[in-house]
């Protein structure tokens, strides 16, 4: 039988009407935070949801019904880190879902939209060793950023 991994992805509530296509797409081709993960080992999503709005009313109920359901990982979304402004919470929401659910959890999802990237670095966002360490995993090179876009 072959490995897989199941996932619980949380998204920003200001995309709430996301279908989920650049995160589905990037799990798909293994690119963004899918990266780390190997090709030849089957990821199930098992859960898709918003955190509900600042201050993130819905990570505990989001995180538990994530991990009933099988979640071995869950990814708080690249939308958390590209809006603007970028989620001041993420790290919070991190800290808890590992603390109270003991599960590993993951800053982004598909690679930064080009887009976003040009915004950031002109607003001086993204310019802290922290924020660095947030959206390395979501990093891409120029081509894979424009094809997010």
């Amino acid at each position: 039988m072959k490995e897989s991994v199941k996932i619980g992805i949380i998204i920003c509530d200001r995309y709430r009407r996301c279908a989920g296509g650049k995160c589905f797409r990037a799990m798909k081709k293994r690119e963004g935070a899918f990266n780390n993960y190997d090709k030849d080992i089957d990821l199930e999503i098992v859960g898709y949801t918003t955190c509900d709005g600042c201050p993130g009313g819905n990570i505990e109920y989001a995180g538990d019904e994530m991990v009933k359901n099988g979640a071995q990982v869950i990814h708080l979304a690249t939308g958390l880190v590209v809006g603007y402004p970028p989620c001041p919470y993420i790290d919070t929401f991190k800290r808890f879902l590992e603390n109270r659910f003991g599960i590993k959890v993951v800053l982004g999802t598909h690679p930064i939209p080009q887009k976003y990237v040009d915004n950031h670095e002109k607003l001086g966002t993204w310019k802290s060793d922290g924020w660095q360490e947030i959206i390395r995993s979501t990093w891409a090179d120029e081509k894979t950023r424009k094809d997010y876009n």
